[in-house]
């Protein structure tokens, strides 16, 4: 049976304004307001729009967790969400590597590589945190997403390419760490 204890709003507000989630227990009974009620989690909703309970097979399932819940935000045609603030976007230059994500392109000693789509976003995963060693299903959740179905041999296809297009002097700049995964290491 689930705790009867008294619920604090899933979405509190934060001095900046914007709203910070926080995680529901497993037996926390959360009482949802009906879609017309105001309540803490409608207000949070822009004007005029309406959510609904996502139907359970739209929503992702991870092996040995708790089903997730979900929502579908209904906003009218006329209302637009608003447009993010641009990310500040950088020029990342580590070791002999530059990557520019705004121009999404990447060069080694002044050469400019040319990559696919998945090697520019890996190579610039790895130049943006050296040293760090990432896991293959770290790698294919953080660059290939959430839904990818595939193994770490995708990611091991990958790293060969990048480290033939990086050429035989910059090649060991991408380190294989045995049975865990790779790093990057100017």
């Amino acid at each position: 049976m689930a705790n009867s204890r008294p619920f604090s709003p899933a979405a509190t507000p934060h001095p900046s304004g914007r709203t910070r989630l926080r995680a529901v227990d497993r037996d926390e009974v959360v009482p949802l307001p009906a879609p017309d009620v105001p309540g803490p989690l409608v207000d949070l909703l822009p004007p005029g729009s309406t959510w609904l309970p996502a139907p359970a097979h739209t929503l992702p399932t991870l092996p040995g967790r708790p089903s997730m819940v979900g929502y579908l935000v209904l906003v009218p045609a006329d209302q637009h969400p608003p447009a993010p603030a641009p990310a500040a976007v950088g020029i990342t230059e580590t070791g002999p590597v530059r990557i520019d994500p705004g121009e999404r392109t990447a060069e080694v000693d002044g050469r400019f590589l040319e990559l696919t789509y998945l090697e520019f976003e890996l190579l610039a995963h790895l130049v943006a945190h050296p040293h760090r060693v990432h896991t293959r299903d770290q790698l294919v959740t953080t660059v290939w997403g959430y839904g990818h179905v595939g193994d770490g041999r995708t990611v091991d296809v990958h790293v060969a390419r990048l480290r033939r297009k990086l050429g035989t002097e910059h090649r060991q700049t991408i380190r294989t760490i045995r049975r865990v995964g790779y790093k990057y290491a100017p």
